[in-house]
């Protein structure tokens, strides 16, 4: 099992652009997430889509912020860069003779549907602004 990974780096991608706060490339947003340019203009098109970021190409080109970092919170960043359901039931059809099997779809329907919740009220009171804030935090913590 993967675990997709285009939400974190979503966010890093934004939480860079806040802190830099001039247009960025897609290659130096790249060195800085340690991956692919490609990888970074494909969820750069998701959130310039959303209307989280602006794009100019050319020379003096790159991408900014479209909003300030306060007003974008991570649910709404969550909701644009991955898709389905956080959990899933086993694709397997459980054996209906066993009381477990029976009843574990329902079951797991209801926790599921309350940690989806869970963390979505998380998310919907955290900022980019408030990871930038941790994140400059962090590296005076460092000097």
């Amino acid at each position: 099992m993967s675990i997709n990974s285009r939400f974190a780096v979503a966010v890093h991608i934004l939480a860079l652009l806040a802190l830099e706060g001039r247009p960025l490339s897609s290659k130096y947003i790249a060195g800085s997430v340690n991956t692919n340019p490609v990888v970074i203009r494909r969820i750069l098109s998701l959130l310039s889509k959303a209307g989280f970021v602006d794009t100019q190409l050319g020379v003096e080109g790159g991408s900014t912020l479209a909003r300030p970092a306060e007003t974008i919170t991570l649910l709404e960043v969550y909701n644009v860069s991955e898709q389905g359901q956080l959990f899933a039931l086993h694709s397997n059809q459980p054996n209906p003779l066993c009381p477990c099997g029976r009843n574990i779809k329902p079951t797991l329907l209801t926790v599921f549907q309350k940690a989806e919740a869970a963390l979505e009220g998380i998310l919907a009171e955290a900022t980019i602004a408030d990871v930038v804030q941790d994140i400059e935090a962090q590296v005076q913590s460092q000097l």
